[in-house]
């Protein structure tokens, strides 16, 4: 049979999934991405985290197709490859975005929820307000969801993206050459973090490939859809990067925000409020799906852990298939069109010896059920308040070390440790050189970001970025300009 270029409705479901699951939050740092390493060095990054994740995701693809039909998920791949090692690594890895990720929703919710209601509440109130929104949500059972879910979480992001991308290209219209950040190596080497936390898609493969018919072409479908996704966050960083420069230093959506005293934007234009709160309630949108779906996994791990709920027959690994629905697709809004987590996990006992034990939940494990996840959304809350002010820290240590691990480092190990054999040479040498760069770019932003998130510098210029001449004052005064020209004009 000759092989088709073009996607069937079955190859575009993938696609759908796939490009939902790298839309979200991290698109939001694409324009910093080139603020921090201006666009020559910018692209060159783009270009190796854009490769880097595409042949890690074809990587996890290929393995599967060699895999026996009960590995069903990326855990069990990671048992498959590596045995119990592997089933931990993965484990770990996840469980660590599970917990890390809700705090950075939090974070930037508070944010969001205090610039649209200035003078209201400071930030750590509306920290609590948000935590104390999901907590029903977070106490249900199970959570139910839908391509139409997926969808909404990628649409709200993507729309607030658009918003925040057309008001600053008009808002700054008419600007000079953009200032070019220095080359500084520690800039340069911090983009890792968030282009890992934008791109990661890896661990999502497993459960769509064995949804396809024809599983030998989920390596096309996949280049393809990852090169698409790959040429939208160019797209996005470069527009925002060709209105700024070196002076995008923090979240796109922060920028766009006018002052409620001046009427002016961190950038110094005037931009519609409206439109910005517009463009934070659909961030907003994507925020109260993720938070509450990507927290579930840890729930279930630690009810089974401590509370012995969620059994197991016929295995000695204490630990949870649900977390084999990836965290990083949970993350960023992706569902699939099964009823629920747990109706998926006995859906697997149809082609897996793995069972899991239905027992009914008594009236005293349910109270220890809400009062463990109930501690857990409290513990994170106040993690998030401790860290609010450091936000884009944040995502850049999530992003170089749990979502870095399980999307890039991971996937490829297997590759190498199933497929050395029939692995050229060429193609060995590129890999293990993926995982050595990932790996210590990975050590490293994470240990300098989680030290700027612990030592905060009170005293940092305003546009860290640039060079000494424009780290305090603004390259384009947008309305001081306009302002005039009106008054030329008249």
């Amino acid at each position: 049979m000759s092989f088709s270029l073009g996607l069937s409705k079955e190859d575009l479901k993938v696609a759908f999934h796939l490009i939902c699951c790298v839309c979200g939050i991290g698109t939001l740092g694409m324009p910093g991405n080139f603020a921090r390493t201006g666009p020559l060095i910018g692209s060159i990054a783009f270009v190796f985290m854009g490769y880097a994740n595409i042949y890690a995701t074809v990587a996890c693809s290929k393995v599967m197709l060699q895999a026996p039909r009960s590995v069903q998920s990326f855990t069990d791949l990671g048992d498959w490859c590596m045995g119990k090692t592997g089933r931990y690594l993965v484990l770990c890895s996840q469980m660590a975005v599970c917990i890390l990720t809700p705090c950075v929703f939090l974070v930037l919710g508070g944010g969001l929820l205090f610039s649209v209601f200035p003078n209201s509440f400071s930030r750590s109130v509306w920290i609590i307000f948000m935590a104390v929104s999901v907590v029903p949500i977070c106490l249900k059972p199970t959570i139910k969801e839908s391509a139409g879910m997926a969808f909404a979480g990628c649409a709200g992001t993507l729309v607030a993206d658009g918003i925040a991308v057309v008001m600053l290209m008009t808002g700054m219209s008419g600007h000079p050459s953009v200032p070019p950040p220095p080359f500084r190596l520690d800039q340069v080497i911090g983009a890792f973090g968030n282009l890992s936390l934008a791109f990661g898609a890896a661990i999502i493969v497993p459960s769509l490939q064995r949804e396809h018919s024809d599983p030998s072409r989920m390596p096309y479908v996949i280049t393809v859809s990852l090169l698409f996704v790959a040429a939208l966050f160019t797209c996005l960083g470069f527009l925002g990067y060709s209105a700024t420069g070196c002076q995008l230093s923090g979240n796109l959506l922060f920028i766009i925000f006018p002052d409620p005293v001046t009427g002016l934007t961190a950038l110094g234009f005037k931009s519609s409020n409206g439109a910005a709160i517009l463009s934070y309630l659909f961030m907003q949108l994507h925020i109260s799906i993720a938070f509450t779906l990507i927290i579930h996994p840890a729930f279930f791990l630690l009810e089974r852990l401590l509370f012995n709920l969620h059994g197991e027959a016929q295995t000695d690994i204490v630990v949870p298939e649900l977390l084999d629905q990836s965290p990083c697709y949970l993350a960023k809004s992706i569902q699939s069109d099964r009823p629920s987590y747990q109706c998926d996990e006995y859906a697997l006992q149809k082609h897996s010896s793995r069972a899991f034990v239905a027992e009914p939940i008594t009236k005293a494990e349910r109270i220890k059920v809400i009062l463990l996840r109930v501690t857990l959304v409290t513990l994170l809350v106040v993690i998030a308040i401790v860290f609010q002010d450091s936000l884009n820290a944040f995502m850049d240590f999530i992003g170089a070390s749990a979502i870095s691990t399980s999307c890039i480092t991971l996937p490829i190990v297997f590759y190498l440790k199933k497929l050395w054999r029939v692995v050229p040479i060429y193609e060995k040498v590129s890999a293990i050189a993926i995982v050595l760069v990932c790996s210590s770019l990975g050590f490293y932003v994470s240990y300098a970001s989680g030290r700027d998130m612990l030592a905060r510098n009170p005293h940092q210029a305003k546009y860290p970025f640039c060079a000494a001449e424009f780290s305090k004052e603004l390259y384009y005064n947008a309305t001081a300009i306009h302002s005039s020209n009106v008054t030329m004009s008249t």
